[in-house]
Formats: structure tokens, sequence, C-alpha cells
């Protein structure tokens, strides 16, 4: 009975998470209530608390699974795709499978609600934007040293302006519905640090 009701509440708490997650990518933090996930989940608001206390908690659970989920994902492209330009066009595909999904990147829209946000939440956030940074990175070496990426300024840099310009062009993309605006946007950035072929740049001259 015991080992029945750990699953069960296992179960719920799940439950609990993903209805937060998509209230948080479609309203923000800010914008919906335990009475909000209470009501699409039909249970109490006891029951809601029962397995968050508060929040925060809720909050912070939602960053700690989002940002799991994420660095899976990443690991995923690393086992799957040796070159690097590849690996950035699977980046950019992560972002746009949320927003065919119709939501936000769950961290972009708690950065824009940074300041209102609990300081555990607030240090989450941020750890979540340094992972994708410090990954970006090593692609972005990798492609330096194989020759098939270039830019200019340091890989910090521009590890910044592939996070920044992906999350600004998913937030634009938004009011007018429009995923394709994203999808422009994304192929203008990834061909910018692509670097022609030597084919490619004969075909050119």
């Amino acid at each position: 009975m015991a080992v029945k009701r750990q699953r069960g509440d296992a179960d719920t708490a799940t439950k609990i998470l993903d209805v937060a997650e998509r209230l948080v990518q479609i309203r923000g933090f800010n914008g919906f209530s335990y009475a909000d996930a209470a009501a699409d989940l039909k249970i109490t608001n006891a029951a809601l608390h029962y397995h968050f206390a508060s929040k925060a908690e809720l909050g912070a659970a939602l960053i700690v699974r989002y940002a799991a989920r994420f660095a899976d994902a990443l690991a995923a492209v690393d086992t799957r795709i040796a070159d690097a330009p590849a690996k950035l066009e699977a980046y950019a595909g992560l972002y746009l499978d949320v927003l065919r999904s119709r939501r936000m990147c769950l961290c972009g829209m708690l950065a824009a609600e940074y300041q209102t946000l609990p300081k555990p939440m607030q240090a989450a956030v941020v750890r979540f934007f340094d992972e994708n940074e410090a990954w970006l990175k090593c692609v972005l070496e990798q492609g330096q040293a194989e020759g098939t990426l270039q830019f200019m300024g340091s890989v910090s840099d521009v590890a910044r302006l592939i996070v920044s310009s992906l999350e600004g062009a998913m937030l634009m993309a938004r009011p007018y519905g429009d995923i394709k605006r994203f999808q422009a946007a994304a192929s203008q950035l990834l061909a910018s640090l692509a670097r022609a072929t030597p084919q490619a740049e004969q075909m050119g001259n």
C-alpha cells in the first residue's frame, strides 16, 4: 500500500509540474495561481500545497526539471551529430519545437520576470543560461578547430549572442503567431556563423 501511495503521489506531482509548466510558458510565472493549476487538474488547493508547499518551491522544481530535460537534449545532440554547424542547427531546433507547441522557453519567460522571482528561482534561471552558453562555447570551439565556423569576438560573446538571438526571435514571433519569423531569424544567425567550404568559395569567385 505504501509503494502504491508513493507512486500515486509521484504521478500527481508530475501532473502538477506539467500543468504549471504549460501555464508559465503561456502566461508567465506571475500570470497563474495555484487556483488555476488546481482547477486544471480538478484537485483542491490543499492537495497542490501538499506536493509543493509554496509557489516558489513549485517554480524552482519547474526550472530544475526543464533544465535537466534541456541538458538531456543537448547530450543527445552531441551523441548523434558530429559537425559543429549541424549541432547549432539542432540547438535552434529545440527552440523551434517549443514554439511549434505555442509555448515559449520556460526560462526565457522567467527571465522577463526576473526581478519579481524568489532568489532561488533567479539563481536557477541564470544557471540554465550559463549551462547553455557553456555547451555552445564547446560547439563554437569545435567549429573553429574544424574550420566549419567563423565569427568575430570570443566564443563567450558569440555563445551569448546565439542564446539571446534565439530567445528574442521566439519573443518576436509570438505576437504574430508566425513561426516563419523565428525560422528566418535563426537561419540568418546560423548562416552568419557558417564558414563557406572551399568549393563554395571557388564558385563565388
